[in-house]
C-alpha cells in the first residue's frame, strides 16, 4: 500500500505541474502513452500493448492526441500497412515539462531520504520492478 501511495503521489504531482505548465487538456494516461511514443514512435498495436489496453482504446487515444496536436501519424518505415505515431513539437514540449515536473516532485523525497537511502530505494525497486507495460489510471 505504501508503494501504491508513493506512486499515486508521484503521478498526481507530475500531472499538477504539467497542467500548471499549460497542458491542461491531458490526463496521466496520456503521459504513459508519451513514454512509449517518445523514443522512435510506435504503432497503435504497440501502444495498446504498452498501455495494456485494447487496440480500439489505443486507437481512440491516438485519435484524441492527434486532434489535440500532440501526436502525428506518419508512414511506417518498414510496414506499408501500418502508421507510425510520433510526438509533435507540442508533444515533445509536454514530455520535457513532465520530466522537469518529475524532478521537482522527487526532490523533497531525495531531501528527506538523503543520497544513501535514495540510492538504496532505487536499487531495491529496480530488483522488484518488472520491465514492460504500465497500466495507466484513466
Amino acid at each position: 500500500m505504501l508503494l501504491l501511495g508513493a506512486a499515486s503521489a508521484l503521478v498526481d504531482g507530475i500531472n499538477e505541474r504539467v497542467r500548471a505548465g499549460g497542458f491542461t487538456d491531458l490526463r496521466p494516461a496520456h503521459g504513459f502513452a508519451f513514454v512509449r511514443l517518445a523514443p522512435d514512435g510506435a504503432t497503435v498495436v504497440e501502444l495498446a500493448e504498452h498501455l495494456g489496453v485494447t487496440k480500439q482504446a489505443a486507437s481512440q487515444m491516438a485519435d484524441e492526441l492527434v486532434r489535440k496536436g500532440y501526436v502525428e501519424r506518419r508512414p511506417h518505415p518498414s510496414d506499408a500497412r501500418a502508421r507510425l505515431l510520433t510526438l509533435t513539437e507540442r508533444g515533445w514540449a509536454c514530455t520535457r515539462a513532465a520530466d522537469e515536473a518529475a524532478i521537482a516532485v522527487l526532490q523533497p523525497w531525495a531531501d528527506a531520504l538523503g543520497p544513501a537511502q535514495l540510492s538504496a530505494v532505487r536499487t531495491a525497486l529496480s530488483r522488484l520492478a518488472v520491465p514492460g507495460r504500465i497500466r495507466p489510471t484513466w
